[in-house]
């Protein structure tokens, strides 16, 4: 599977979770695709998707904005999947650079109502991305070849979460850096969840955001993710649960669930200890790192 395969199939997985979420919320939400060149991966199987919303649009505005590089073929390219699309959808082809985005949103209407953007490829400027942020809820998709980390520029846009993986490819081709921003934890899951799940038939190795390879299969082993935890716990000193959630889903490629599984491991093994001692393991327990040669393995 080629990486425009599986960023096609992690855009059409989050649109399926964004929208309901965002039809609950407003009345109005607006879906920005934005691409650097002439060629829209993923905005055909997004359109396709949305069709499959007709009767839980109805009554709501759903405003789809594309905007990339190109002329009349732009539209025509995308024309039979908006015919599909539901009345209740207002779609505007533009052509032009992601750098119109911000331009584009303001007259959508877009601040204020769930947007969720994605910009491919080019290396945005800091008003793209707060025009993504506009949105209440807002949520970014942002794919970059440029192999510079996404995460200083989407935390500066004011994005409360951010994480990233490289997608590389077989043969030779460029690997791509993906960056996801949010302020729904949820959101985030949903993200991570189709990482996980269209990683495990890609044929597309991702790397996590220190730089090494995972291999992601539908049940991952844990040990690196043991390790990443006494790392952070190591640099850091105790942390509540929450917190150490919040940083496997963040800073690592695995998700909350994944986290869970982790931290019984590495208490069964006494790697480290929690305050309580004893019962559930809730967000407020207290975890520390054991002094060293106390512990079993980490791995």
């Amino acid at each position: 599977m080629s990486t425009d395969a599986v960023l096609r199939e992690l855009l059409v997985r989050q649109l399926d979770h964004w929208l309901p979420q965002a039809l609950q919320r407003s009345r109005r939400a607006t879906l920005a695709l934005a691409y650097a060149e002439s060629d829209t991966p993923g905005a055909e199987a997004a359109l396709r998707a949305l069709a499959g919303f007709a009767d839980r649009l109805r009554g709501r505005r759903l405003t789809v904005l594309v905007l990339a590089a190109g002329g009349a073929e732009l539209p025509a390219r995308l024309g039979a999947a908006e015919a599909a699309l539901p009345a209740d959808v207002a779609m505007h082809v533009v052509p032009g650079h992601p750098e119109r985005l911000p331009v584009l949103l303001k007259a959508a209407g877009a601040a204020g109502a769930p947007l969720l953007t994605v910009v491919d490829g080019g290396d945005p400027a800091p008003a793209v991305l707060a025009a993504a942020a506009s949105g209440r809820p807002a949520e970014l998709l942002l794919v970059s070849g440029s192999g510079r980390p996404l995460r200083p520029a989407l935390t500066a846009a004011g994005f409360p979460l951010v994480s990233e993986v490289e997608l590389v490819p077989p043969g030779d081709a460029p690997a791509r850096l993906l960056g996801y921003a949010s302020g729904s934890d949820r959101g985030l899951e949903a993200l991570k969840d189709a990482l996980w799940a269209v990683g495990a038939d890609a044929g597309v190795r991702y790397r996590d955001p220190a730089g090494r390879p995972v291999e992601f299969t539908l049940d991952p082993e844990p040990g690196p993710l043991r390790r990443e935890l006494l790392a952070e716990l190591a640099r850091s000193g105790p942390r509540p649960v929450t917190e150490l959630r919040r940083f496997a889903a963040t800073s690592t490629v695995y998700r909350v669930a994944d986290a869970n599984r982790a931290l019984d491991s590495l208490l069964a093994s006494g790697a480290v200890t929690r305050e309580p001692e004893h019962g559930r393991l809730g967000g407020d327990v207290v975890i520390t790192a054991a002094p060293a040669g106390t512990a079993g393995p980490a791995a």
